[in-house]
């Protein structure tokens, strides 16, 4: 019966085994060179500089197989170095084995590895040593994801470069058209990948602290539903100066009147309403591409303001109306899209904030900030908007119907592109 006092073997001398592993392919290399060596040198003495320009040729006439070799080559270099780490740090199971790596990723920030979890490690006391992990690599981030599919498998990134470059362009500039039926494009995720959304059957909440980047997020969205000219916009704007580039491409602009946006909500309920009764007489369930009617957005900025404001019989049916619009028109094509500076209880009541299938956390002054758009709970698990660098603007956590928040980057517009695009949207509905 074996000592519980004393390190299992593969423990105690964890860098043969990995020198074995690490090298497998090298070692194969080198005997078969030897073996070609002796078998050459029995037929003849030039055989092995013929060996050596044929495998020069190859090199030089099939780039593809030479970057093969050098991705492969970089990635067991990775694998070997990630293996040191977790010995190093003891990450291991009860029987003293470390995460084994099924796959090798090369990302723009640096690598992700799919890791395969011995049984007594699971993807919660992985996560948090990945600051551990994150020192044992000299890397500048390590982040852990679970595999939704999998219980036995993780996603570890190994982040060595800055997720998200300093200018982060568009080309919402230069398309001439949208289809907003299609993903659209949001931004860059913090593993450098770019981040999309689909927006029919869903809505989005956004929040954050002033200067966070919600009205750079609400402009690309904007944009890329104004470029579409089957899509009916409507906007609400409680600052009125936000939204007001894309007054000429709604079909309602509502400012700071409450009355006025009462009057707009009801309008969109019988709206809602007419499209139900065409479905029901069309023997359908909710629209699609090839319906007659298209998309509408409702883009609602300082929520706040129509929450919070004027007399409470106002606001009690300003949000009944919203309720009822983000809870039953999605099958109607009607998408809602609200943003607050002030993310609290009182102002994004959770009877509100868990219609939205789509949330995003830009900076926050709190944990307790973040969770209001969130979620209860998500701040304690480490995605927390309030950690979020104040100089990164546009920088947010985006929650996606049953997924795990994400660190993401939106686009910057310009006011002369916003103005552009605007313009060339207006007479691009003109003309449809």
């Amino acid at each position: 019966m074996p000592n519980r006092g004393t390190q299992p073997s593969s423990i105690r001398h964890p860098w043969a085994r990995i020198w074995v592993q690490g090298w497998r392919f090298e070692l194969k290399l080198t005997v078969l060179s030897w073996v070609t060596l002796l078998l050459s040198q029995a037929i003849a003495s030039w055989a092995p500089y013929l060996l050596i320009f044929c495998a020069a040729m190859v090199l030089v006439f099939r780039p593809d197989l030479r970057h093969r070799f050098s991705a492969g080559a970089k990635a067991r270099a990775g694998i070997r170095r990630l293996q040191g780490a977790m010995w190093h740090c003891v990450i291991t199971g009860r029987s003293g084995e470390i995460p084994q790596v099924c796959e090798v990723t090369q990302l723009p920030v640096g690598r992700k590895f799919l890791l395969s979890l011995p049984v007594g490690l699971h993807f919660e006391l992985l996560e948090r040593r990945a600051p551990e992990l994150a020192a044992a690599l000299s890397a500048r981030e390590v982040i852990v994801r679970p595999v939704r599919t999998n219980a036995k498998l993780v996603e570890l990134f190994e982040v060595r470069q800055h997720p998200f470059p300093k200018v982060l362009l568009t080309d919402l500039a230069e398309i001439t058209n949208t289809d907003l039926w299609k993903p659209l494009p949001l931004g860059l995720a913090d593993d450098g990948k770019a981040v999309s959304i689909t927006l029919p059957e869903h809505n989005l909440l956004i929040g954050g602290e002033p200067g966070s980047g919600k009205s750079v997020a609400l402009s690309v969205l904007v944009a890329t539903a104004a470029l579409d000219p089957r899509v009916g916009i409507t906007l609400f704007d409680g600052k009125q100066v936000e939204l007001a580039p894309w007054a000429p491409v709604a079909t309602d602009f509502v400012g700071a009147d409450l009355s006025r946006g009462i009057e707009v909500l009801e309008k969109l309920a019988k709206t809602m309403d007419d499209r139900y009764q065409r479905l029901l007489a069309e023997g359908r369930r909710k629209i699609d591409p090839s319906s007659l009617y298209g998309l509408h957005l409702v883009v609602i900025d300082e929520l706040a303001f129509y929450l919070r404001g004027g007399k409470k019989a106002d606001r009690d049916q300003f949000a009944e109306l919203l309720r009822d619009l983000i809870s039953r028109g999605r099958a109607a094509g009607i998408i809602v899209i609200a943003a607050t500076q002030k993310p609290s209880h009182e102002v994004v009541p959770t009877w509100i904030r868990d219609l939205f299938a789509y949330r995003l956390a830009m900076r926050c002054s709190s944990s307790e900030a973040s969770d209001t758009i969130l979620g209860s709970g998500w701040a304690t698990r480490g995605s927390s908007a309030s950690s979020i660098d104040p100089t990164d603007r546009g920088v947010g956590y985006l929650l996606a119907e049953g997924g795990t928040p994400q660190l993401i980057k939106v686009p910057f517009l310009s006011d002369e592109e916003i103005a552009t695009i605007s313009l060339r949207a207006a007479k691009l509905r003109n003309g449809a």
